[in-house]
């Protein structure tokens, strides 16, 4: 009962209160008897490890069959795009790459490409630059692609699959941390080319690495592809047409799982990808077995990408020639193996004190980007990976949205599971390959 004259209990004097509880759950189970309508409402996660990361799945279940199942999300929820406002354009780069962590290189280069086309200088960076990205986005996809082996090969059974993929994804790693100095979140890609050149051992590790993966490869599907148990937990299993796909708006493997050939590097070329030769490989299955065979043919394709890339990196500059863009990525380092060397500073100072105001301006300040807004899409593991990035003239983003494939394609999770069995559920979700870091930016 309400007081005449007093707030109610969520009307107050300082506007509406809202009381966080079970959300979802609570309309679920409201109202109704689950015993007496044999049902039982059961929560999958957010810490269950078979939900591919902190996803919440309720699921409604009669029997092992799933009645209905709700997927919730933001409990790994990080405020990235909103931070992005208070940090310069340069910065921005260390908050992206932390979004979907296991393919940092593609966050960091569609954020980069969509700065550069606001500044007007896409045709200005160097082609070793761009050759360089092209070569980090595919060893990254490869990696991305053997997490996904390995986690989705743990979750259905196949533990030997977990222990195999992460091995291979160690070498990736490896020979990231020799290019960038990181093995992930590696901030390497910005605006007007990337941080520092890959030095020669690099590429012999990747030389290695494209003749020692084939056979890996191999090893996968003798170990996979015959085995009746994951046949039986992946064929016929969360099948989504290419009709359900476009109108959920699922896009990378898993529509081309189901048979439609969408792939951004073909359909709305970036990076030159137009001049490279490779395929899109496609099965009409629209199943988790489906999207397994898809996946092992996009890590061979990226493995020809990675070769063609190595041919065609020739002797350059690696940021494009405008230093009023450019930060000076030609560092010394000091013998601490940190800072700067003492030669370094010297020289830097030495030159001029108006060049020196410069540098200090543009670290600290950062260069200003014209207003304007623009969308640029790249083709990440997961899909569709598109940056709206809107700029009001100054040295900071005035709004950076992504538009999230994680997040998108969480969306066909319901459209999957509901009348399959609940073990189906696991096969299901892993297939769309979800990171919670990605949908919960």
């Amino acid at each position: 009962m309400t007081t005449p004259g007093y707030a109610t209990e969520r009307e107050t004097s300082e506007g509406r209160v809202f009381t966080v509880t079970g959300g979802d759950w609570d309309t679920v189970v409201a109202g109704t008897d689950p015993i007496s309508d044999e049902r039982i409402v059961v929560n999958m996660g957010p810490q269950h490890p078979s939900t591919h990361g902190v996803l919440r799945l309720i699921l409604e279940l009669e029997g092992e069959t799933v009645r209905e199942a709700r997927s919730v999300i933001g409990y790994l929820h990080t405020g990235i795009e909103k931070s992005l406002e208070y940090r310069n354009w340069v910065q921005g780069t260390t908050f992206v790459t932390r979004m979907d962590y296991l393919s940092p290189i593609f966050n960091e280069t569609a954020y980069s490409l969509a700065v550069e086309k606001l500044l007007g200088i896409t045709d200005e960076v160097p082609e070793r630059a761009t050759t360089i990205r092209v070569l980090m986005m595919e060893l990254n996809r490869i990696s991305s692609h053997l997490v996904w082996l390995a986690t989705t090969g743990m979750e259905l059974g196949a533990i030997s699959m977990m222990l195999y993929g992460f091995r291979e994804r160690e070498y990736i790693l490896d020979i990231f941390e020799m290019i960038s100095g990181l093995r992930m979140n590696m901030a390497y890609v910005r605006p007007g080319g990337v941080a520092q050149d890959v030095p020669d051992e690099a590429i012999v590790k990747i030389r290695e690495f494209l003749a020692m993966m084939p056979k890996r490869l191999k090893e996968y599907e003798d170990l996979l592809s015959g085995q009746p148990i994951w046949i039986e937990r992946t064929k016929n299993v969360a099948v989504l047409d290419v009709t359900g796909c476009l109108a959920l708006g699922v896009t990378g493997p898993v529509l081309r799982s189901a048979g439609l050939p969408w792939d951004l590097r073909k359909t709305i070329p970036y990076c030159g990808y137009e001049t490279y030769e490779f395929d899109v490989p496609t099965s009409t299955d629209a199943d988790v077995w489906g999207r397994y065979q898809v996946r092992l043919g996009e890590i061979r394709e990226s493995m020809k990408l990675v070769e063609q890339a190595l041919d065609r990196l020739r002797p350059g500059p690696v940021m494009v020639a405008d230093k009023k863009v450019a930060w000076p990525s030609q560092l010394a380092i000091g013998v601490d193996g940190m800072g700067n060397s003492l030669e370094h500073v010297a020289k830097i100072m030495g030159q001029s004190m108006e060049s020196l105001i410069h540098h200090f301006k543009l670290v600290t300040e950062g260069f200003r980007v014209p207003p304007g807004q623009v969308y640029v899409g790249i083709e990440s593991p997961r899909g569709e990976l598109g940056v709206h990035a809107v700029s009001d003239g100054g040295t900071r983003p005035y709004r950076v949205h992504y538009r999230e494939p994680s997040f998108v394609n969480l969306q066909a999770i319901p459209a999957m599971a509901e009348g399959g069995l609940i073990a189906d559920v696991i096969a299901g979700g892993a297939s769309l390959d979800p990171v919670m870091g990605g949908c919960d930016r």
